[in-house]
């Protein structure tokens, strides 16, 4: 099996958990305390607002939309091995896409770093928005993948996944100022966290074309982050109820098919030849549905965050 924490992968597994977990094994903690910290450099702090001004000269349509920051997670698992028994806490805080594009996308992304082996504390500086990705298997057993769109500006012409963002937007919040108006902790961590399983049920339906009924309940099996820029992406497993030739026909009239050239169903022994044209976080996702594929009775958590 290849090794998650091998220096040369182009992504690092932050936890994996290969039975996945529902909804009701997935919670978020939500708080300004999982935001980015500026970082001490003047220079570098500034080099953001330099960055996003000169992407704005040459797209004057980008849009500086909130996001959802991960700050870690913490785990709970009582009597041992047992699936049943697990649960997993993700550390959220808000960021936007002005930042991400300013650090984590920054040519200087690296000196936004701090030396450190606790993954949280290293990436401290950094927007690290929480992406998503979903392994979807067919009724004929294949697994979809998108060809993305050259016009795309992260890994144009890249297969990916289906996938985007949880978005703060979807449940009303701006600000934590605003939430703290408007809900108590517990109600907004809950909104939050279905909000991790809603968004991926969306991003599949807009980016694919099929319909939310023919999709069964997701569970997570793990966070991935690609090595380059330090991006982390939560991915879930989906059953479509659907075959491929049904797939490819709806595909054509997606609602995000502008975002991908071409739609494709493989056999799941056929991606390892296709993770050399995968941003590292979604050769990460791969690298968890084959957990998932390997895991026995019981499931185990792998996590080096």
């Amino acid at each position: 099996m290849e090794k998650a924490d091998d220096p040369c992968s182009p992504f690092k597994i932050l936890i994996a958990c290969p039975s996945g977990l529902p909804p009701s094994q997935v919670s978020v903690a939500f708080g300004e305390r999982y935001d980015r910290i500026p970082h001490p450099d003047s220079s570098l702090e500034d080099s953001i607002s330099e960055i996003w001004n000169q992407r704005l000269q040459t797209n004057s349509s980008l849009f500086n939309g909130r996001k959802f920051r991960y700050g870690g997670l913490t785990l709970h698992s009582e009597g041992g091995s047992s699936n049943e028994d697990s649960h997993v806490c993700l550390n959220l805080g808000l960021t936007d896409y002005r930042t991400f594009v300013g650090t984590n996308l920054s040519p200087l992304w690296e000196k936004f770093l701090v030396p450190a082996e606790d993954d949280c504390i290293r990436c401290q500086h950094t927007s690290s928005p929480l992406g998503n990705g979903a392994i979807v298997e067919t009724s004929d057993g294949k697994i979809i993948l998108l060809q993305r769109s050259n016009n795309v500006g992260e890994f144009p012409g890249h297969f990916v996944f289906p996938g985007g963002h949880p978005e703060p937007q979807e449940l009303g919040i701006e600000s934590h100022d605003h939430v703290k108006g408007f809900e108590d902790s517990n109600t907004i961590n809950g909104k939050v966290s279905q909000e991790m399983f809603d968004s991926i049920i969306r991003e599949v339906v807009e980016e694919i074309g099929v319909p939310p009924e023919s999709l069964r309940n997701p569970v997570f099996i793990g966070i991935s982050r690609r090595e380059l820029n330090v991006r982390p992406a939560a991915f879930f497993f989906m059953k479509c109820s659907l075959e491929s030739v049904e797939i490819q026909d709806l595909y054509t009239n997606a609602q995000d098919g502008y975002e991908s050239t071409q739609l494709y169903t493989v056999p799941s022994i056929d991606i390892e030849n296709m993770t050399s044209r995968m941003p590292g976080c979604h050769h990460g996702g791969f690298f968890l549905y084959k957990l998932m594929l390997q895991a026995a009775k019981g499931d185990k958590f792998i996590t080096d965050h």
